[in-house]
């Protein structure tokens, strides 16, 4: 029977102490500038995305949820899309939550935001969905950088998957395998787009319009000279990019910042990197 990662500190199990001390580190110091006063402004959306809210996270995740409503609005991904497209200016803070991924680790915030109503949406790598990997499995350690022992890396089910656009929790296109576009042809790129965008639509029996780059980073990672093109030649509505910060108005759709965050982070780093410009 496989058993599958629960909890975050299963998830990070596996992790090697110097990481684990860098990340001590990195985290204390963006504690400390967190409670400086910064300005986050006004007038943008922000996308905060996670990969996962696991059994342990779910009280800090909760946490987070409050910490945004207090400061903006909330929106679907298409009102998101459609305010930015829409080319006017925008009054106010506005949040777009995004998941990355579809890993079953994430249940818990499709329950948390459905119960709040919430909007958000979750990226899918379609090709894994219903899918579970062991420890050491070259699609754990390579494509997602799961370095836990004790435990599976589990994907959510397509039934999941229903449930949760049902409840109004939009599914976007991580591509079929998690995959960087960057090291695919022009025609591959395109037919990952395509193929993985009708996969989706044939589970679900519902358009899928908007796509998000595994990974994120332009030129490393995707094209940003011609896998935007190819995924509005594709159908998709809006490309979504791992680079931080504020999308404004004017911002383009289809090279969309978004803010990653753990559901662990206090409220002092959520501040920090919510008010970077």
């Amino acid at each position: 029977m496989v058993k599958a990662v629960a909890t975050y500190a299963q998830f990070t199990a596996g992790r090697p102490l110097a990481a684990r001390l860098r990340e001590a580190a990195r985290d204390a110091a963006v504690c400390g500038l967190g409670l400086l006063p910064r300005a986050a402004g006004t007038g943008w959306v922000r996308f905060p995305f996670y990969h996962h809210v696991y059994d342990d996270e779910r009280r800090g995740f909760e946490r987070h949820l409050s910490f945004l409503k207090d400061r903006g609005e909330f929106l679907s991904l298409d009102d998101a899309i459609n305010l930015l497209a829409s080319g006017q200016p925008i009054d106010g803070r506005y949040f777009c939550l995004t998941f990355d991924d579809g890993l079953a680790g994430c249940r818990h915030a499709i329950d948390i935001l459905v119960a709040r109503g919430l909007p958000a949406a979750i990226y899918v790598a379609a090709d894994l969905i219903g899918q579970a990997f062991a420890p050491g499995d070259p699609v754990a350690t390579g494509r997602f950088g799961y370095r836990g022992t004790d435990g599976w890396l589990g994907f959510l089910s397509w039934d999941q998957c229903r449930a949760a656009h049902g409840a109004g929790i939009a599914i976007g296109s991580h591509t079929g395998g998690h995959v960087a576009l960057a090291r695919l042809s022009d025609d591959d790129s395109l037919a990952e787009l395509t193929r993985s965008r009708q996969r989706i639509e044939a589970e679900l029996g519902a358009p899928c319009r908007h796509f998000c780059a595994p990974f994120g980073l332009p030129e490393r990672h995707y094209r940003p000279d011609r896998d935007p093109a190819l995924a509005r030649a594709a159908g998709y509505l809006s490309f979504a990019t791992g680079l931080r910060g504020p999308n404004r108005a004017g911002q383009d759709v289809f090279a969309l910042r978004r803010d990653q965050l753990l559901a662990g982070w206090s409220t002092a780093q959520l501040r920090y990197f919510l008010s970077r410009p």
